[in-house]
């Protein structure tokens, strides 16, 4: 029944016998660590010493990246468009994309649309690209964070052949460790968060046991990150 979990203390009870040891039914508290080198790595990097590592980390993820300003940001995603050969996009439905004013730009657009359900992911499997903003951007390990919600659908970043992200400068991060903060401190506080949070790193990629690599396998067959100026 939805909404109703079933034999949760007899699951639980069980899985406390076979570790020998006694359940814990009262309030946990977060042990504190002598020592915490995941916050260290890259602190005091600056944000434009942040962005070098990004850009950096594309290279070795095969993401081409692009550094813009707000003003330019249109012109850059239609110079991606004509290097792509792109006639057909489906964007997130995100204030993001009117407020940067790529809502105008010159190709059949899909905005993702909660009321059309499943045809949405039709729509996104024929769209030539995927364009989304990263909602955080680790700069180590060159990934985008999105929080998907009903207006920004998974399908956009997986699906088309091309993804772009653009990726406002403040969403840039050192690393997974703030991602994970971040969240940790929205459960913290009660708030609603995202029913999917999605990291991408790049085009889809796999590598068999010789480790040789193969990009573009079960996504995407391209990606490009567009680092743009705040408004």
């Amino acid at each position: 029944m939805t909404g109703q979990v079933h034999n949760r203390e007899k699951f639980l009870n069980h899985l406390s016998e076979k570790m020998n040891r006694d359940r814990k039914k009262e309030h946990i508290e977060k042990p504190v660590w002598s020592s915490n080198p995941q916050l260290s790595i890259l602190k005091d990097a600056s944000k434009e010493e942040l962005v070098n590592i990004l850009k950096k980390q594309c290279e070795i993820i095969h993401t081409q990246c692009i550094e813009t300003t707000a003003e330019k940001l249109k012109e850059k995603v239609q110079i991606v468009f004509k290097q792509y050969g792109v006639t057909s996009a489906v964007t997130w439905k995100d204030d993001r994309f009117f407020e940067y004013g790529l809502h105008k730009l010159e190709a059949d657009i899909h905005v993702w649309n909660p009321k059309l359900k499943e045809k949405n992911i039709e729509i996104a499997e024929k769209a030539d690209a995927g364009i989304t903003f990263s909602d955080i951007t680790l700069a180590e390990s060159g990934t985008v964070v999105l929080f998907s919600n009903e207006n920004k659908g998974r399908s956009v970043s997986l699906l088309p052949k091309t993804y772009i992200a653009i990726i406002p400068k403040s969403s840039i991060v050192p690393r997974m460790t703030q991602a994970a903060e971040y969240i940790h401190e929205q459960v913290q506080k009660g708030e609603k968060i995202s029913s999917c949070i999605d990291f991408i790193t790049g085009p889809s990629n796999s590598a068999d046991i010789e480790l040789n690599l193969v990009v573009g396998v079960h996504g995407p067959m391209k990606a490009t990150y567009i680092i743009v100026s705040d408004k």
